[in-house]
């Protein structure tokens, strides 16, 4: 949920904790600090701000009052979880003497039991916060005659729950100390100065070199050093790595949001998630498969677990999984999942989809699939990520970073690769001839064609959506794989636009859903393409049953459709592509639709009231 920053070197420690806040900010925005430790003749002081509301808020208070220089600092955007989203309970905390400030992200389940306890010592706690809590627990560890290191290792043997936690110590100005368990961290390795950060967009204007730090691990910068123990104190290690993506990738280039750049980035990002994908005689592979040809083999039960946006992209990898491969799939909330005693078992493969690899309801749900011995494949985006190093198997989707909250690019490059785990799993099994497999591979290598031939359309679509600007309520209709792309087309218009949108499957209507239809009321239809098990001509039918009752019919259609043609008020036409393909064209204008009516609303794009771009609670 929040955006951490830590910094050691020669250059001003305001400044690149600042900058890389404010690449952060996508994590949360309900309030911002920063500490700064302050060299003086007593050995050291902190320095500190911090502001309820957005970035912006925290960068006039500190022009208005210029915070002392320093060379050691770090920094915090939050998402509210414990306490209001308020001065007193914005990040950095301190202990009581103010020796210590502590910044965090996640949560500590036992905060209550250890409040009680230090209250009943006669601290005083100036919070709502559960945070506050771990910032006097150090202090009063430093203050006892250990080091910073030290005192994090000490208590984070204490802290139950999920959480990253960062700090400086005003008597050891030389040093930032990080801590990690099941919450995002990663290191970014400079020449004489190193970096933290909740990702590595944090420091990437500095370094692309970092450093993945591993379950319970504790990490200690320095100016020259970095050193990595697990809780214990025992000395551990850390992976490198080099980060692929540059500056650039993170900066609007020429867009008013992120969001609308991420959607035009997609016909890229579904090539980069296709390349190095068959081997030299024409084998799919998979990045990290740790699972053998037997293991797949004996897989009689596919799970898809996700959330949101990654829930609707494992609706359709079920149509695809099933087809190719006659497995059986079912699609779970993940919130849900381990709270109805699932049925599972060593044959049972559970696909963990999640664009930031920290969703804390998906990762909750991979452990407990992982005690009944079933087997764990994670699709994600974010390397080194907590999800994909506790499953057996990842496919990454290397869309690079999505700033946006309301996610685009992430949902295809997940479309992309379901598909090519349900080409796998076919292949293995045997489902599918290898020239099948090949003729869809060829197919979904021309998907960026047709993704960049939609995008051309976009003024169109933009002119629709400035036309709904009084609308309050909008259905999707669809069938098959175009049922999940309704409900997440009207996923898109509530995180966005916040009004009334839902998706339903055509074929429901008659079921409760058409009482909804009125005079005028916008209905956007996912028209299945021609021929396929009369899903064409049933969906004509739909969209006859909500235009008779006054309904305006906004249809999405391939090309070479002409039987849409009488029963759609707006027609935006796609290209022709196999049904199961058709999600990676059809929600790109519906991700264009609701992108401009929310900016023609005035509504802030890349983040939406409420919505945090990763959900590391539960």
């Amino acid at each position: 949920m929040c955006g951490i920053v830590g910094y050691v070197g020669p250059q001003q420690a305001q400044g690149v904790v600042v900058e890389g806040l404010r690449r952060l900010e996508y994590r949360g925005y309900d309030s911002a600090g920063i500490a700064l430790v302050v060299h003086d003749a007593a050995g050291g002081t902190l320095a500190m701000e911090k502001r309820a509301g957005k970035l912006a808020n925290l960068e006039k208070a500190i022009a208005d009052r210029p915070l002392p220089e320093s060379t050691t600092g770090i920094g915090h955007t939050r998402w509210a979880t414990h306490g209001a989203p308020n001065d007193v309970n914005a990040h950095p905390h301190t202990g009581g003497s103010r020796r210590v400030a502590l910044v965090h992200n996640g949560i500590i389940e036992n905060f209550a039991a250890l409040r009680g306890r230090i209250e009943a010592d006669d601290h005083v706690m100036l919070s709502e916060t559960d945070t506050e809590v771990a910032a006097q627990l150090l202090e009063l560890q430093v203050e006892s005659g250990v080091d910073l290191t030290t005192a994090m290792q000490r208590i984070c043997r204490q802290l139950e729950g999920a959480f990253t936690l960062v700090a400086v110590d005003s008597q050891d100005p030389d040093r930032v100390v990080a801590a990690r368990r099941s919450s995002p961290l990663v290191v970014g390795l400079g020449d004489g100065e190193n970096f933290l950060g909740s990702d590595v967009s944090a420091f990437i204007e500095h370094t692309r070199e970092a450093m993945e730090l591993g379950q319970d691990q504790v990490v200690t910068i320095t100016r020259d050093a970095v050193e990595v123990t697990d809780f214990d104190g025992n000395p551990s290690d850390g992976k490198r790595y080099t980060v692929t993506w540059d500056l650039s990738a993170a900066e609007k280039d020429g867009h008013d949001w992120f969001m609308r750049k991420e959607i035009f980035e997609q016909p890229r990002a579904v090539a980069d998630s296709l390349l190095g994908r068959r081997t030299a005689d024409g084998l799919l592979q998979l990045d990290e498969m740790r699972l053998s040809d037997d293991d797949i083999r004996e897989v009689d039960k596919i799970i898809i677990i996700a959330c949101g946006t990654s829930f609707y992209a494992g609706m359709v990898a079920k149509y695809a999984i099933e087809h190719w491969t006659r497995t059986p799939v079912e699609v779970e909330l993940a919130s849900e999942f381990r709270y109805r005693d699932p049925i599972l078992d060593y044959s049972t493969l559970v696909v963990a989809i999640s664009q930031s690899g920290e969703t804390a309801d998906t990762l909750q749900a991979i452990r407990h699939a992982r005690t009944q011995r079933s087997k764990v494949l994670a699709i994600c985006n974010t390397n080194g990520s907590t999800i994909p190093r506790e499953s057996d198997a990842v496919i990454y989707t290397h869309a690079g970073p999505e700033i946006g909250v309301a996610s685009t690019k992430g949902f295809l490059t997940q479309l992309v690769a379901c598909y090519l785990l349900a080409l796998y799993v076919a292949q293995v099994k045997g489902t599918r001839y290898g020239d099948e497999i090949t003729e869809i591979i060829h197919q979904l290598e021309e998907m960026p064609d047709h993704i960049a031939t939609v995008l051309e359309s976009a003024e169109t679509v933009y002119e629709l959506a400035r036309t709904h600007l009084n609308t309050k309520s909008v259905l999707f209709l669809g069938r098959h794989a175009g049922y999940p792309v309704a409900l997440e087309g009207a996923l898109k218009l509530k995180e966005l636009a916040y009004i009334h949108a839902e998706g339903f499957a055509a074929g429901e209507l008659k079921h409760g859903p058409i009482a909804l239809i009125e005079e005028g009321l916008p209905v956007l239809c996912v028209v299945p393409p021609q021929g396929r098990d009369q899903l064409h001509e049933k969906m004509i039918s739909g969209i006859q049953e909500v235009r008779a009752r006054g309904a305006r019919t906004i249809c999405l259609a391939e090309e070479g459709d002409t039987s849409i043609e009488p029963y759609a008020d707006v027609l935006i036409r796609l290209p022709r592509v196999p049904v199961l393909l058709q999600p990676l064209v059809a929600i790109v204008p519906l991700q264009l639709f609701a992108c401009e009516l929310a900016t023609a609303m005035g509504h802030d794009v890349d983040q939406p009231r409420n919505l945090a771009k990763s959900v590391t609670v539960e």
